[in-house]
């Protein structure tokens, strides 16, 4: 996880942000525990109700559940939700404006296609 803050984002969400793409690219595994939120106050050094805080969002969202004197845990089906909703995210808030600015460059979908493959 990142150790520098963006100031443009309170630090609970980055927080956030930052645990809900490990439980995408699989560091965090369904069904496994959470860091604690003293460990990862002391890590990065910043007050422990902004962890949780961080922790409280992501229980809100049905991504993780608190288990009593034992700690948080990724809940199963956590990835695929998330998934799911990057995905919906990504085709409603962010294609439109990447579609827009393709079009304007003239950019064709052949061209786009062949310069990833390139990469690959």
């Amino acid at each position: 996880m990142a150790r520098s803050w963006d100031d443009n984002q309170p630090i609970y969400w980055q927080l956030r942000e930052q645990t809900v793409s490990a439980i995408l690219d699989g560091t965090l595994k369904e069904g496994e525990p959470l860091p604690s939120v003293r460990q990862v106050a002391i890590d990065f050094q910043i007050n422990p109700l902004t962890v949780s805080k961080a922790y409280q969002s992501l229980v809100d969202d049905g991504l993780v559940e608190k288990r009593r004197g034992v700690g948080m845990f990724v809940i199963e089906g956590a990835r695929r939700q998330l998934m799911q909703s990057e995905r919906e995210h990504f085709l409603v808030e962010e294609w439109p404006r990447i579609a827009r600015r393709i079009q304007k460059l003239g950019l064709d979908p052949q061209q786009l296609l062949e310069s990833i493959q390139e990469r690959e």
